[in-house]
């Protein structure tokens, strides 16, 4: 539990020096290749695209530059892609911290993340307000979500 994987008293027979290097390779191997498949699958809702592992987002192939909280806010709600996510939800997962009522900077970051994707002001094309709710990012009539 303090960085310790294995024991071997003295005197120690080289062979078996060996067999127990090669064995904490072959785990330190397996858990790295562990690692790399649980790799978060690249979002993609219509022309926007998030990439978990880069932190990057696309819209219609052009970098979009965010913020983290701002990246936080987007990928939560495109793993929701279609349904609210509430405002507790956003605060607790994005801000990490407890929603108040009073508080408007999830509403400030949303409106952030609107204007930087392209969505206009009087009506949103992507992500919507469902009033005294929550936030839902809106899937296209043709495209449905997708994780690659």
């Amino acid at each position: 539990e303090i960085g310790a994987d294995d024991y071997l008293p003295k005197p120690f027979n080289p062979r078996e020096l060996v067999a127990r290097i090669r064995a904490v390779l072959r785990r330190t191997r397996e858990s790295k290749t562990a690692a790399a498949d649980a790799l978060p699958d690249i979002l993609r809702v219509g022309d926007i695209e998030l990439d978990p592992a880069t932190r990057t987002v696309r819209r219609g192939g052009k970098p979009v530059d965010l913020t983290s909280v701002e990246f936080g806010l987007l990928e939560a709600l495109l793993r929701e892609a279609g349904r609210v996510v509430t405002r507790e939800r956003l605060a607790a997962s994005v801000l990490s911290r407890k929603f108040s009522p009073f508080d408007r900077s999830i509403d400030m970051h949303v409106s952030k993340v609107r204007r930087k994707i392209g969505d206009t002001e009087g009506e949103p094309e992507h992500i919507k307000t469902v009033r005294g709710v929550g936030y839902i990012f809106t899937l296209p009539r043709t495209a449905k979500t997708t994780t690659s």
